[in-house]
C-alpha cells in the first residue's frame, strides 16, 4: 500500500515501515560515528520501541556491543492498518543488530503485568543468563495494577490551582491561550500509580528474586524538570508528582543494589519531540522556541545524542557526575541561564504571526513526523510498500 501520514490531534495514526527503518539507520550511524563506550554487555530495555528507550537500545548495542532484550507494547499491521511506529522501529533495529552479529530479542505486551515480567525473566535465563543494565523508559497513559487489578489513568493537570498560559496547535501554528483546571487528589494518585516508580521497583525486585540481575548492575529511568514556564503543567503538576515518586524510588533501588556493587539513577533529560511530550499543553510551544535557541548556539541534541552522552560521559565514565539530589543531568545544555533567558524573551513575544520567524515550529513538525517514519531523506513515499513487517519471535494474532 502507499502510506501517507494521517495526523489526528497530537498523534499520527499511520506509520511508514521504510521511513522508520531509515530513522533507525540514521541513529545507528550517529552512534557508530562516535567512540566506543566500555558499557553494558547484557541489557534489558523496558519501553524500548520509541524515543529514549529505542535510543538506549541502539547505544547499548552499537557503542558497547551489548546483547539486548526489549519490552514494549506495540501493534502489528492488520488489513489496511499500518503497524505502530514502535513496531517498525523494533523490526528495523533487530534487522540491523542481527546483521552485525548482535543478539536482539523482543517481547510485546503489557510491561506492567506480572505475566510479561515472568516471560522476560524466562527469556533472560534462557538466552543471556543475567543482565547488567536495566533501562526503564515506559510511557503509558494507563496501568492495570498487577496486584489489585485496578485500572489507573494518568492526567496532565496542574496541582492546587488552575493554570493559564500560551500553547500552540502544532498542525496550524496557531498560538492560543489554554487554561487547565487543577487535579483532584484521586487524579494525582492515579497519575503517580501510572508514571511513578512502583513498577520500576517491581521489575527490579522480580529480576533480583529470579537471580537474573548481575552483581554490579546499573539501572536508569528517565525524567524531566524543565523551565519555570512549564513547571505548573509539568514539574509542579501531576506528572511532576509522579516524577518525584520515580526519583524517590531511585534512591531506594540504589540502596538495594549497592549491597552488590550496583547503582540506580534517574537521568534528567532535555525537552524533545516525543509522542509523550506532544500530548502536554504548553510544552510543544516551549520546545519550538528552545530548538531555535539551542540550534543557533550549536547545542541541539536529539534522543540518540542525549543517550550516547549519558552512557559515555555519565554512567560509564570514570566518575558518574550527579546533582545534589543524586540525579544525572543531561539537560545541562538546555538549562543554562543564557539559554533560558533567550527562550523567556521569545516566550514573551511569541504569537501566531511571528512563530515561524522566532521559533522552530518547522523543526518541531519535522521531528514529529520522523517519529512515525515520514519526511526521511531518501525514502520515496509514493512507492507501494508492504505494511506487514514481522519481528522474530513475536506471534501476531489474527
Amino acid at each position: 500500500m502507499i502510506i501517507q501520514p494521517k495526523v489526528r490531534g497530537f498523534i499520527c495514526t499511520t506509520a511508514h515501515p521504510v521511513g522508520c527503518e531509515a530513522h533507525v539507520k540514521e541513529q545507528i550511524a550517529y552512534v557508530k560515528s562516535q567512540g566506543k563506550v566500555d558499557g553494558p554487555k547484557r541489557v534489558l530495555v523496558i519501553g524500548s520501541s520509541t524515543g529514549y528507550g529505542l535510543a538506549s537500545r541502539i547505544v547499548s548495542t552499537f557503542s558497547s556491543g551489548a546483547s539486548t532484550i526489549g519490552v514494549f507494547f506495540e501493534k502489528a499491521a492488520g488489513g489496511v492498518r499500518t503497524a505502530s511506529a514502535g513496531w517498525y522501529n523494533t523490526a528495523a533495529f533487530e534487522k540491523f543488530a542481527k546483521a552485525e552479529g548482535y543478539y536482539a530479542s523482543s517481547l510485546n505486551g503489557d510491561a506492567f503485568s506480572d505475566a510479561l515480567k515472568e516471560q522476560t525473566i524466562a527469556r533472560i535465563k534462557e538466552d543471556l543468563g543475567q543482565v547488567d543494565m536495566v533501562v526503564y523508559s515506559l510511557a503509558s497513559p494507563r496501568r492495570m495494577h498487577p496486584k489489585t487489578g485496578e485500572l489507573h489513568s494518568s492526567v496532565l493537570k496542574p496541582i492546587g490551582k488552575s493554570y493559564t498560559n500560551k500553547t500552540v496547535d502544532v498542525n496550524s501554528g496557531e498560538v492560543t491561550s489554554v487554561t487547565l483546571e487543577p487535579a483532584t487528589q484521586d487524579e494525582i494518585d492515579n497519575t503517580v500509580a501510572v508514571m511513578g516508580g512502583e513498577d520500576w521497583a517491581m521489575w527490579i525486585d522480580a529480576l533480583t528474586d529470579a537471580g537474573v540481575l548481575a552483581d554490579g548492575a546499573v539501572t536508569v529511568a528517565y525524567s524531566y524538570i524543565g523551565p519555570k514556564v512549564t513547571h505548573a503543567v509539568y514539574r509542579e503538576g501531576t506528572i511532576g508528582a509522579a516524577k518525584d515518586d520515580l526519583e524517590a524510588t531511585a534512591h531506594r533501588i540504589h540502596e538495594q543494589l549497592a549491597t552488590k556493587g550496583g547503582r540506580a539513577y534517574v537521568s534528567v533529560n532535555k525537552a524533545l519531540v516525543t509522542q509523550a511530550s506532544a500530548a502536554i499543553p504548553v510544552v510543544p510551544l516551549y520546545i519550538s522556541l528552545l530548538y531555535r535557541t539551542m540550534k543557533e548556539k550549536g547545542l541541539h541534541e536529539g534522543c540518540i545524542e542525549q543517550i550516547y552522552r549519558l552512557y559515555a560521559d555519565r554512567i560509564y565514565a570514570a566518575e558518574t557526575a550527579v546533582d545534589e539530589q543524586g540525579r544525572i543531568r543531561i539537560d545541562d545544555w538546555e538549562m543554562p541561564a543564557d539559554v533560558q533567558a533567550e527562550v523567556d524573551q521569545l516566550w514573551e513575544n511569541v504569537s501566531t504571526a511571528n512563530l515561524s520567524e522566532i521559533g522552530d515550529i518547522a523543526g518541531y513538525r519535522t521531528e514529529f513526523m520522523k517519529l512515525f517514519g515520514f519526511g526521511l531523506e531518501g525514502v520515496n513515499y509514493e512507492l507501494d510498500v508492504d505494511q506487514n513487517v514481522g519481528i522474530d519471535g513475536i506471534v501476531v494474532e489474527e
